[in-house]
């Protein structure tokens, strides 16, 4: 009788990613720190669409991360995105990302164009915009986003896009939640 045998080797298992997510606002040092270094790593390392991330819609804008736990504790940041007022009820998303490792896992992108657009919402918000990348479009689209116009940002097909508001109901929040005073950070 034969009896087969493997070496176990680094390419034998999935890397792990925990599924035990939470989207929220950074309110915590470190989860802001995380925030702009995901955005940094995405954006200027990956992508390099920009030399630097960060601009002064940072200063006005609330940080919203993805946070996985791993055995009840808060781990890393793994998805970030940030929205900000323009005018009186006009809103704007931005910045949307996941770490390379989360990518088409527990649908994260999905979670935080979810809590942004809920998030403006809960803040006065009329109508929620944002301008993305062009490949990404059907994407927003199948999130109830429709395509305004079309442009060229940073060498790059961009789509102003604008949310169904309608589609996104406003989620109840937690006590402890930021209010439109609180969410100015740099």
């Amino acid at each position: 009788m034969m009896s087969a045998s493997f070496a176990l080797v680094a390419d034998t298992f999935e890397p792990w990613r925990a599924d035990d997510l939470r989207i929220k606002p950074a309110s915590e040092a470190w989860e802001r720190a995380d925030y702009y270094a995901l955005r940094r790593a995405v954006f200027v390392g990956e992508q390099r669409l920009l030399e630097q991330d960060r601009d002064t819609r940072d200063f006005q804008a609330i940080p919203i991360v993805a946070v996985a736990h791993a055995c009840g504790m808060a781990d890393r940041v793994v998805g970030a995105v940030r929205i900000y007022e323009d005018k009186d009820g006009l809103w704007y998303g931005g910045r949307l990302c996941v770490a390379r490792d989360y990518r088409r896992h527990a649908q994260i992108g999905q979670a935080l164009v979810n809590e942004a657009v809920a998030r403006a919402k809960d803040l006065g918000c009329h109508t929620f915009r944002a301008t993305v990348q062009a490949a990404n479009e059907t994407w927003f689209q199948r999130l109830h986003w429709r395509s305004l116009e079309r442009m060229e940002l940073l060498g790059q097909p961009h789509v102003l896009m604008q949310a169904e508001l309608e589609r996104y109901p406003i989620l109840p929040r937690q006590s402890g939640s930021l209010s439109r005073e609180e969410h100015c950070h740099g």
